[in-house]
């Protein structure tokens, strides 16, 4: 099982953000800590203490969390799960809140062994534009002070397509974090989140985006240069050297069961998805009347038959085809036969040894390629086979 611990404070909300994070008041991350290692020692004795593969504490800004109460949620985490061999630890950091090497050694004798950077960009008038409460130097400080502190497993965040950004600007952005040797890459696509603050500046005509070609560009130019300099893209917007995936994430794409504790976590476990209530009062609410999954949705045969596909087909590996045929009794290219051979035909899908893979075209327009697949009448016809346990 995967467990992921949402921490919903950050210094300051940033102009592109949709998550359920903000600012705290005072007494509101004791209160946090409080609740969210009842909750976590709730689901440890309902599902009989399974084994953790791997823990991601995200957010928000989960590095804000002061040692002494991360302390009190990292031992709920220990009294209510048993923990497999070389577990993966990851916490979520932003540069502004790695400047304190005693914290540092701190969550790393806690047992966090990976730290995911949200650097977003180098570039400080690009940082002021999303709301970035770092600069360029601080955020390379920080990464030095980790490195230093002895974390051998360093994950850098960033965003490509920004407002003014040219394939230029993001292929420089790029030779100078590599430069930094960091051992893992999440290369994100911005987008404009309704609601946000950015929305509003593009709403009102205040923003200017690269067109789709060079949009395009950025993508594949961006992957092939990165696989030139030893990160494998192993997933749409991941790279990571021989030996770095995040195995948390990939746990994710290879549906794995997932438990997400703290307010608006998602877990998928077992055949049924919920989430946490969001509000502060409704998910202490929840916890003390032991409802937190109260809204659970049973998953489908055909809801779990499209995610599975879904989420493979994020990956460079691929969807292999004997999966689904073991799901369904059927052949995925004889189903689907027309739309495979058109998008072979337009390079945008390869097969061999027993995958269906997308290009690194075909990851460009991956929404629309989904989105074409889900709707086939095809979907009318599949069912269950009777022989499927």
């Amino acid at each position: 099982m995967l467990l992921y611990v949402h921490v919903p404070f950050c210094t300051r909300k940033c102009r592109y953000c949709a998550f359920h994070s903000g600012p705290p008041a005072d007494g509101d991350m004791r209160g946090y800590a409080a609740f969210v290692s009842k909750e976590i020692r709730y689901w440890g004795k309902r599902l009989d203490h399974p084994e953790l593969r791997t823990i991601f504490f995200g957010g928000g800004t989960p590095s804000l969390l002061p040692l002494p109460l991360l302390t009190n949620i990292v031992t709920a985490i220990r009294d209510s799960f048993s923990f497999k061999t070389n577990l993966e630890f990851t916490m979520e950091a932003n540069p502004e809140s790695l400047t304190d090497w005693s914290y540092l050694h701190g969550i790393r004798s806690l047992g966090v062994n990976r730290l995911s950077m949200g650097v977003q960009s180098t570039d400080d008038d690009a940082l002021r534009l999303l709301g970035r409460p770092h600069s360029g130097a601080e955020a390379r400080a920080a990464f030095d002070t980790a490195r230093m502190v002895g974390f051998q497993n360093i994950s850098v965040d960033l965003i490509w397509g920004l407002p003014g950004q040219r394939l230029s600007e993001w292929l420089g952005q790029l030779r100078r974090v590599v430069k930094w040797k960091p051992d893992h890459l999440s290369c994100y696509g911005l987008t404009i989140e309704p609601g946000t603050p950015l929305a509003d500046s593009d709403e009102r005509g205040e923003l200017e985006f690269a067109g789709d070609e060079e949009l395009s560009k950025m993508f594949i130019y961006g992957a092939e240069y990165l696989e030139s300099m030893g990160y494998l893209q192993y997933e749409i917007s991941n790279f990571a050297r021989m030996g770095f995936t995040s195995r948390h994430n990939l746990g994710y794409w290879e549906g794995r069961d997932y438990l997400g504790v703290g307010p608006s976590a998602v877990s998928t476990i077992r055949g049924r998805r919920w989430q946490v209530p969001c509000a502060p009062r409704d998910y202490a609410t929840a916890l003390r009347s032991e409802t937190l999954d109260a809204n659970a949705e049973e998953l489908d045969f055909v809801t779990r038959l499209k995610e599975m596909i879904m989420l493979r087909l994020r990956t460079s590996r691929g969807l292999r085809l004997g999966a689904y045929k073991a799901m369904t009794g059927r052949s995925f290219t004889e189903d689907f036969a027309p739309m495979v051979q058109a998008l072979r035909q337009n390079g945008l899908i390869r097969m061999s040894g027993g995958y269906l893979r997308l290009s690194k075209t075909g990851m460009v327009v991956s929404d629309t390629i989904l989105a074409n697949l889900f709707d086939s009448p095809v979907w009318d016809t599949v069912q269950k086979p009777e022989s499927a346990e």
